[in-house]
């Protein structure tokens, strides 16, 4: 009996594994409009793709979360080639986010605040399903969320420990 019970809870694992890194997401169309972009900071990719999606007027308005809290805007600006114009009226920078949780957290607050009824997520991949899962947590259930995924080419081990990371999130939401 217990052996049939790990054995199926082994099989669902591995079946639950193999369709969590076949089917990663992908880039949403830059056509798709949203009141902000929202990019968590941790992965090559991000911020580029936030910004064009913001300079093809997919939004706005970017907000860009977990920012290391030494960087300042002006050093963000000549990194990200973002002009004072674009610093001014339409991005604007978290500084408070360390994890994935404290991003959904910093972004709730940030679109309560500027009153958003729609974003767009700029995230990783392989990313992308905790990410919104902690976001949709905390945010107003009236904010529509489009998933925006950076390609990548995770490794087995950063997909092992995101499924993982990922599995922890929805049983911690249970």
């Amino acid at each position: 009996m217990i052996r049939r019970l790990f054995a199926t809870l082994l099989l669902v694992w591995m079946l639950g594994f193999a369709i969590f890194a076949a089917t990663l997401p992908a880039p949403a169309a830059l056509l798709t409009k949203t009141d902000a972009i929202v990019v968590p900071t941790g992965g090559p990719g991000r911020i580029e793709r936030g910004l064009v999606a913001l300079r093809a007027g997919a939004a706005h308005k970017l907000f860009v979360s977990g920012v290391d809290r030494q960087v300042r805007p002006r050093e963000f600006a000549v990194q990200y080639k973002v002009t004072p114009a674009e610093m001014a009226c339409c991005v604007a920078l978290g500084f408070n986010a360390l994890d994935t949780r404290g991003n959904a957290l910093e972004t709730a607050s940030w679109v309560r605040a500027g009153h958003y009824r729609s974003l767009r997520l700029v995230t990783s991949d392989w990313h992308m399903r905790r990410s919104v899962g902690e976001i949709e947590d905390v945010l107003p259930p009236h904010v529509r969320i489009v998933r925006d995924a950076v390609p990548t080419e995770p490794s087995l081990k950063t997909l092992f420990l995101e499924y993982h990371k990922l599995l922890a999130s929805w049983l911690g939401h249970l």
